[in-house]
C-alpha cells in the first residue's frame, strides 16, 4: 500500500506545482494605480479575483489568497459593495487588460495583500 501512495504523491505533487503560476507575466518595473467601480469579485484558491471597468474596458484583478486578505482586513463582502476601489499593482507584459494587485484601498483604509 505505501510504495502506492509513493506513487501516486510522485504523480500528482508535479502537477500541482504546475497549476500556480509565477508572476512573471506581471511587469513589476511598471506599477500602475487604477481607480475604478468594481463589477464582480470571486472568493477562491488560489487567489481571489475582481473585475473592475477602468478607461472604459473591463479589467481582470488577481487578488492575494482569500485567508491573507480576511487576515489582513478585507472581505468579499467589502470589495463586492465598493462603489470604487484604488488599486496599486502590476500589468500584465503581453498587454492584456489584467493586472496583480499589491494594495487596494476602500474609502480611507489600504489593505497590503502581498
Amino acid at each position: 500500500m505505501r510504495p502506492i501512495l509513493i506513487a501516486a504523491a510522485i504523480l500528482i505533487l508535479p502537477s500541482a506545482a504546475l497549476a500556480h503560476h509565477g508572476w512573471s507575466s506581471y511587469d513589476a518595473a511598471k506599477p500602475i494605480k487604477v481607480t475604478a467601480p468594481v463589477t464582480a469579485v470571486t472568493w477562491g484558491n488560489p487567489h481571489g479575483t475582481a473585475q473592475v471597468t477602468w478607461n472604459g474596458k473591463p479589467w481582470a484583478v488577481v487578488l492575494a489568497p482569500t485567508a491573507r486578505m480576511e487576515a489582513r482586513g478585507l472581505s468579499q463582502d467589502a470589495l463586492a459593495k465598493a462603489k470604487s476601489v484604488t488599486l496599486e499593482g502590476y500589468p500584465r507584459t503581453d498587454g492584456t487588460a489584467e493586472m496583480r494587485i499589491e494594495r487596494v484601498t476602500l474609502g480611507d483604509k489600504t489593505i497590503e495583500l502581498r
